[in-house]
């Protein structure tokens, strides 16, 4: 790595590099990820794993940043969404609690996913900026390619089915999903309708959040508390709470991202067409003042409801396997009650045309245990969601063909 004949000097600094990377991603490992298998084959927990970085490894004091207590275990594992049609919802994250729906929104949600991967960053106390902390002055993350990105992904657009399809079946599907909730229909909750307005986008889908009794434990993860480290009593341009020596890990993670994009932002436009951002005196500018909105403390805040995002479903015949947390492996099996659903099933690349989802046979040796009503919160339940249940063989035959279309 030094080249040839370094010098003591350099050897010495590259061990100290190299000592100081292994101690935070070593206590990284070892308190957020305490089991090899803790999320199996094509899920993680991203949600634990943003607030341990942000909270765990970029607040605390300076050489190592660390604040080791504040990571915790990553226990509630989801699939990974799939992006297409993502920049038009109008809302993001699985709890639904990212706005969503145009270009800043979007760059407020992918900064955040950034700090909770391999960014560098770290926030420090300076009188330059907002109630003298600099979000700018050890920061990696590269807002111009977060932008492009984010243009990128409004124009993926739905996958199609490759195979043939029985158009006369997928018809009857159609009219199926097209009834009401009651009736066993889908397009009360997952049916494209006009969601939230916002500035500078041409149209968003309603992401309605709705508890439909599925795996609860993503919101013991909003709730969690962190030492708030260097954030401890700011609060952002005179508005909004104060951060408290203890405060929520998504506060903690709401105040890094708005703050880093205001300041970011000061004496430049944010979107295309926008004047610049003017220097701000107790208040976001009026250009900036959706960030206001771009994560929802609501979430955090015990309810008795775990509700998660109905989405629009086109392309969902290659989104398997299904509910939030990839408990159920095929589409078919999601039209049976909870009780008759697979309770451990192979995970991998083989694809079943007929139950459309996850084949039976794989072929490598993952296998995803669930468990049942009774664990709801034990991040792997594959409870919940019972629509479609009783529809006749008939029915549920047409409903799958027709959502091969969507």
């Amino acid at each position: 790595m030094l080249g040839p004949a370094p010098s003591r000097q350099a050897v010495d600094q590259l061990r100290a590099d190299v000592d100081l990377w292994l101690k935070r991603e070593g206590t990284m490992v070892e308190r957020a990820m305490p089991r090899p298998d803790i999320w199996g084959l094509g899920r993680l927990d991203a949600l634990s794993m943003i607030f341990n970085r942000v909270a765990g490894l970029d607040i605390g004091p300076a050489p190592d940043y660390l604040i080791a207590d504040n990571i915790q275990p990553a226990d509630a594992p989801v699939r990974y969404p799939f992006l297409w049609n993502a920049a038009i919802q109008d809302k993001t994250q699985w709890p639904g609690f990212a706005a969503n729906g145009n270009d800043l929104l979007g760059l407020a949600r992918n900064l955040g996913e950034v700090y909770g991967v391999f960014a560098t960053f770290h926030p420090v106390r300076s009188g330059t900026f907002i109630r003298k902390m600099d979000f700018k002055k050890i920061n990696s993350a590269n807002i111009k390619g977060l932008q492009t990105l984010e243009t990128l992904i409004g124009k993926i657009g739905a996958p199609r089915w490759p195979f043939s399809v029985d158009t006369q079946l997928a018809v009857s599907g159609q009219a199926i999903f097209n009834r009401s909730t009651a009736q066993g229909g889908c397009a009360d909750c997952h049916g494209i309708k006009p969601g939230k307005t916002r500035f500078f986008n041409q149209k968003t889908w309603a992401t309605p959040l709705q508890d439909v009794g599925t795996d609860s434990r993503e919101y013991a993860i909003l709730a969690r508390e962190a030492q708030s480290g260097v954030f401890n009593g700011s609060r952002l341009l005179l508005v909004g709470p104060q951060i408290k020596p203890r405060d929520k890990s998504f506060n903690l993670l709401s105040f890094a991202v708005v703050g880093s994009l205001a300041q970011h932002f000061i004496g430049r436009p944010p979107l295309i067409g926008m004047g610049p951002v003017a220097v701000p005196s107790n208040t976001l500018p009026n250009n900036l003042k959706g960030l206001a909105q771009a994560f929802d403390p609501r979430a955090t805040r015990p309810t008795g409801d775990f509700k998660y995002e109905s989405r629009v479903m086109e392309g969902i015949w290659a989104a398997a396997p299904y509910l939030h947390n990839g408990s159920v492996p095929t589409l078919a099996d999601l039209l049976k009650p909870a009780a008759e659903r697979p309770v451990r099933f192979a995970v991998g690349p083989n694809y079943d045309l007929q139950n459309i989802g996850l084949a039976a046979t794989q072929p490598g040796t993952a296998v995803r245990e669930t468990t049942g009503c009774e664990a709801r919160d034990s991040g792997n339940s594959r409870c919940g969601h019972e629509f479609g249940t009783r529809l006749s063989p008939e029915e549920k035959a047409a409903l799958l063909e027709y959502l091969k279309l969507l």
